[in-house]
């Protein structure tokens, strides 16, 4: 499997590569944005990881170019650790967001759940997780336990459903759900966002106050965390 690591840090990209390497997984560096989006073009890496600052193309706009052709899972790690700089990357199109320092061990659990959410991320028509089976060709919500019966959303319960399920493992921030949602205008009414959320967990929740399948990202946004 093949990584790119984009970082201007000489020291960074060393090391990463020693670890990554290691591990088995074939690396590909780039020391600025320019050359990100080249070795991108060049090898089709299975996940990129990428730095923020970076000289030429910085990682905003790298991330912007790759989603102009590619879905590769995006892993920006950052020592920006604002929520302002998350929300933009992540807006931006990167999958996840890890800052430095970070511990090795989290990072490569991070690359594993991407990997997983490529493996398992074909356009397939029905997702199950817990007890619950979604069919997005025929528009239903079901129990797979014995006694089974099918769940009712409403519309709006629906699209957020679809929106979270449909990126598995991905953090999708607050104003992206607003707006894919509710509309461009909607973008800062969280309370809507919270209420249905609730509705959504109450429904489909094992236990609705310890979510376990759609989790919240403090301060940042929601992500569906299949089986």
């Amino acid at each position: 499997m093949k990584i790119l690591i984009a970082d201007d840090d000489p020291q960074i990209i060393r090391a990463l590569k020693v670890t990554l390497g290691a591990s088995g997984y074939d690396v590909i560096t780039a020391a600025d944005g320019a050359s990100a989006l080249g070795e991108a073009i060049a090898h089709h890496p299975d996940v990129v990881m990428l730095d923020l600052g970076m000289p030429k193309l910085n990682g905003i706009e790298v991330i912007e170019g790759l989603r102009g052709w590619s879905h590769v899972p995006i892993l920006v790690v950052s020592g920006r650790t604002g929520a302002a700089d998350k929300v933009d990357a992540l807006d931006a199109g990167a999958d996840d967001y890890v800052t430095k320092p970070f511990a090795m061990d989290e990072l490569l659990a991070r690359i594993r759940a991407l990997t997983r959410r490529v493996v398992a991320a074909p356009d397939s028509p029905a997702v199950r997780f817990g007890d619950v089976a979604v069919d997005f060709a025929a528009h239903t919500v079901t129990r797979t336990t014995a006694e089974g019966g099918s769940i009712r959303l409403t519309p709006t319960e629906w699209r957020l459903l679809e929106l979270l399920v449909q990126n598995p493992g991905k953090l999708i921030t607050r104003e992206a759900m607003l707006t894919q949602v509710w509309g461009q205008g909607h973008s800062r009414d969280t309370g809507y966002l919270r209420l249905y959320l609730a509705q959504l967990r109450k429904k489909l929740e094992p236990v609705p106050a310890s979510p376990r399948y759609l989790v919240t990202e403090q301060g940042m946004g929601y992500r569906f965390v299949p089986e």
